[in-house]
C-alpha cells in the first residue's frame, strides 16, 4: 500500500511515493488532523520542516513531554550581532505532533531543512484553521495561495525551499511513502521547485550547537500556541485516553468556567451573599458577546484578549484578572523531569533572554499567526509590601467617600423609594364596580371571577382598580445585604452625614477599609447593612446611642435607628429575607410600619456593585483615586 491512499486530492501528491501536508504552524486544531494521518494511514517515513541539527534534543524534549521545553539556535545577524531562532515543543504544534506520533507508532523521522546561520520568516496571517472542522484541507489550502508571500529571488528561504525539494528527491530513493509536513506558506513554491528539479545549495555552517532549554512558567503564553489552560487540557485528555476533536472551543468554554469557581471561591471567604451574581445567564450573554467580537476581527477562535476585554466589560476588573491568570495556567510545568537540570528561559515577543540575561533577538520557527500587544487596562491587587506603607501613612482624622460611588448609590436609593411607593400604593388599592369611570384601568381578575361566577346573567359588571394617591414620602431606607450579618467581618460601623443637599444621611456596618487598601490613601469596604435617611439632616450617631442597646444585632440596632429617626410613618427595607417578628416589635416600639422589598428583585450585579465603596484619606485624594479603584 502507497501513500497514494492518504487522501484522494492530488493536489497534495509529488509524486507517486511523496505527499504533502501544508500544515498552519500554531495551531491545536491541525495538530489534530496531523496526528489522525499518521496514526490511520501507511506511512513509511514522515519529513520534517526542521534542520538536521536539532533532531536529538526535539525528540528528547518530546519525551519530557508534557513539560515544555526549547530547542534554540544561535545565530548572528547581518550585522554581526547574536541573535537566535528557536522551535519549540509544544504539543499543540502540528510538526511536535507529527514528531511525536511518528516516535510512537515507530515511524522514522527525516529532518529536511537546510542548516543556516541566519534564519528568515514569512509573516503571515491565514485563515483560522478551525475551518477544517468544516472545510477540505485541499479546498483551505488551494484558497490560500492567492494570498501567500512569495519567497524572494536569492533569499534564504527560497534556498530552503529548494534544498528540502532535493531532500525530498533523496527519500524517494529510500522510501515509498513519504509523508511531508510543509508549512503552508511555502508548499505552492516546494512543489514548483521539485517538479522542475530547481537547483540548490548545500546547507551553511552553524554559527553555534544547538541547546536545549527549559520554559519559565511566566513565558508559556508567548511559547504555546494554543493559551496555557488549553494546552493542558490537551494534555490531561491525552492522559485520559479522551476525545479532543472540538478542544479548540470547548476548552475556552472550560477556562471561563474554572475562571468562574476560582473568582467564586476567592470572593466567598469574605462576602459570602455575593459569590453567584456571575449566573448562567450572564455567562451566556458573556459567549455571545466574544463570539461576536472574534467575529469583527474575521476569526472563528477568539484570542485571550477578547476574552478578557469582554470579562472587563461585563464582569469587571476583578473577574477579567482571575481569567487572565487562569488562562496562563499550567500546571505541567511544575512537575519533575530532566529538564530540571537545566537552565530556564524568558522569552517575549521577538527576543529571549538566555539563561545568562543577554537578551537576544528570536523567531520561532514554527511561528503561526503573529503576536502582537494590545492594551487593555486591568487593576490587580496590589503587592503587600505597598499596602503595608500606604496603611502606615494613613491619617485617621481625614475621611470622605469617592463621589461617582455616592451618585450610584443614591441614584439606586432614589430609584428603591420610588418603588416603595408604588408598592405602597399598591396595598391601598382597591377594586369597584364600573359606574361611570374607569378609574385606575380594568381589573380583569376580579371582572372574570365574576363572569365565572354567574354565567347566566344577562347583565354582568365590569369591576375597575381604584388606587388613591400616597400620602408623604419614604425618608428612612434600609439595606440589609446579609442575614445575619457577622460583626467580627462586619466591625466597622459609623454614620456619615452629607456634604451637600443631594446626599442622604447614612449610617451603615461595613467591613474594616485598612484591611484592604488598594491605593495611596484609597481604602476599600463592602457594606453589610446601610440606612440612608434623605433629606439629610444631623443624627445622632445610633452605634453610640445607649437608647439602643436593647438590640443584641447589627441588624436590629440599624433598624431602630431607622424607625427612631424616621420622621415619615413607614420605613421601607431592602432585605435577603423576609421580615422578622423582632424587627416588626421594634418597629411598633417606635410607631412605625416596615415596608418589605425582597434583595432579589434586584440584580445580583448591581447589588454587588454598590455594595463595595471606597474611602479615602481626604479630599485631595479624590484627584488620583481613579486610577486605583477598579469597577
Amino acid at each position: 500500500m502507497t501513500l497514494a491512499a492518504l487522501t484522494p486530492d492530488s493536489i497534495f501528491a509529488l509524486s507517486s511515493n511523496i505527499h504533502v501536508l501544508p500544515v498552519v504552524h500554531g495551531s491545536g486544531d491541525m495538530a489534530h488532523i496531523v496526528r489522525e494521518i499518521i496514526v490511520s494511514r501507511h506511512i513509511d517515513c514522515v519529513a520534517i520542516p526542521l534542520p538536521p541539527s536539532v533532531e536529538p534534543l526535539i525528540e528528547e524534549g518530546i519525551n519530557q513531554l508534557p513539560v515544555i521545553s526549547l530547542v534554540v539556535l544561535p545565530e548572528q545577524d547581518d550585522d554581526g550581532t547574536s541573535s537566535c531562532s528557536y522551535v519549540p515543543v509544544d504539543p499543540c504544534q502540528p510538526v511536535i505532533m507529527g514528531i511525536r506520533s511518528a516516535m510512537s507508532e515507530g515511524i522514522p523521522r527525516a529532518y529536511v531543512d537546510r542548516e543556516v546561520q541566519h534564519y528568515h520568516s514569512a509573516s503571515w496571517i491565514g485563515p483560522d484553521p478551525y475551518t477544517l472542522k468544516t472545510v477540505p484541507l485541499a479546498a483551505f489550502s488551494a484558497a490560500t495561495i492567492p494570498f501567500l508571500p512569495p519567497p524572494q529571488a536569492q533569499s534564504s528561504r527560497w534556498e530552503r525551499i529548494r534544498w528540502m525539494a532535493f531532500r525530498l528527491h533523496e527519500l524517494e530513493l529510500d522510501f515509498s511513502a513519504v509523508l511531508f509536513l510543509c508549512s503552508v506558506t511555502d508548499w505552492p513554491w516546494l512543489r514548483q521547485s521539485y517538479q522542475e528539479r530547481m537547483p540548490y545549495i548545500s546547507p551553511e555552517e552553524r554559527t553555534g550547537p544547538p541547546e536545549w532549554w527549559k520554559v519559565e512558567p511566566a513565558s508559556l503564553y508567548f511559547v504555546l500556541s494554543e493559551l496555557p489552560y488549553v494546552t493542558h487540557l490537551y494534555e490531561q485528555r491525552r492522559e485520559e485516553a479522551r476525545a479532543d476533536t472540538h478542544l479548540a472551543i470547548d476548552g475556552i468554554k472550560e477556562l471561563v468556567l474554572e475562571a468562574r469557581a476560582q473568582w467564586m471561591v476567592s470572593r466567598s471567604t469574605t462576602i459570602a451573599q455575593e459569590t453567584n451574581w456571575v449566573t448562567p445567564q450572564l455567562l451566556q450573554r458573556y459567549f455571545q458577546y466574544v463570539r461576536n467580537l472574534t467575529l469583527l476581527e474575521h476569526r472563528l477562535k477568539p484570542d485571550l484578549y477578547t476574552l478578557v476585554l469582554a470579562a472587563k466589560q461585563m464582569a469587571g476588573d476583578e473577574f477579567a484578572l482571575r481569567l487572565l491568570e487562569t488562562a496562563k495556567t499550567y500546571d505541567y510545568q511544575t512537575q519533575p523531569s530532566a529538564l530540571d537540570t537545566r537552565p530556564g528561559v524568558l522569552l517575549g515577543i521577538g527576543e529571549l533572554q538566555d539563561p545568562d540575561g543577554n537578551i537576544l533577538p528570536a523567531l520561532n520557527r514554527l511561528q503561526g499567526d503573529p503576536l502582537v500587544w494590545r492594551r487593555v487596562t486591568l487593576r490587580p491587587d496590589p503587592p503587600r509590601p505597598k499596602t503595608q506603607s500606604w496603611a502606615q501613612q494613613w491619617n485617621p482624622y481625614r475621611q470622605c467617600s469617592w463621589p461617582p460611588e455616592d451618585q450610584r448609590i443614591e441614584s439606586f436609593a432614589a430609584h428603591v423609594r420610588q418603588h416603595s411607593r408604588q408598592v405602597l400604593g399598591a396595598d391601598l388599592g382597591r377594586i369597584e364596580r364600573f359606574t361611570h369611570s374607569l378609574e385606575d384601568g380594568i381589573d380583569l381578575r376580579a371582572t372574570l371571577r365574576e363572569w365565572a361566577i354567574s354565567p347566566t346573567r344577562s347583565v354582568r359588571d365590569i369591576h375597575v382598580k381604584v388606587v388613591p394617591p400616597v400620602r408623604g414620602t419614604i425618608e428612612a431606607l434600609v439595606f440589609f445585604f446579609e442575614v445575619p450579618a457577622d460583626p467580627q467581618m462586619f466591625s466597622w460601623q459609623t454614620t456619615w452625614y452629607a456634604e451637600h443637599q443631594e446626599e442622604s444621611t447614612l449610617s451603615f456596618y461595613a467591613t474594616p477599609f485598612t484591611t484592604n487598601l488598594v491605593g495611596p490613601g484609597i481604602g476599600e469596604a463592602c457594606y453589610g447593612g446601610a440606612l440612608f435617611l434623605y433629606p439629610p439632616r444631623h443624627i445622632p450617631d445610633i452605634w453610640e446611642n445607649p437608647a439602643f442597646d436593647f438590640a443584641t444585632s447589627l441588624e436590629e440596632r440599624l433598624l431602630a435607628g431607622a424607625c427612631a429617626y424616621s420622621q415619615e410613618p413607614f420605613v421601607a427595607v431592602v432585605s435577603p429575607v423576609p421580615l422578622t417578628s423582632v424587627w416588626r416589635k421594634i418597629a411598633r416600639r417606635f410607631g412605625r410600619k416596615l415596608l418589605p422589598i425582597p434583595l432579589h428583585r434586584f440584580s445580583g450585579q448591581t447589588i454587588a456593585r454598590l455594595r463595595r465603596f471606597h474611602v479615602l484619606n481626604g479630599h485631595d485624594i479624590r484627584s488620583y483615586a481613579a486610577k486605583f479603584i477598579r469597577e
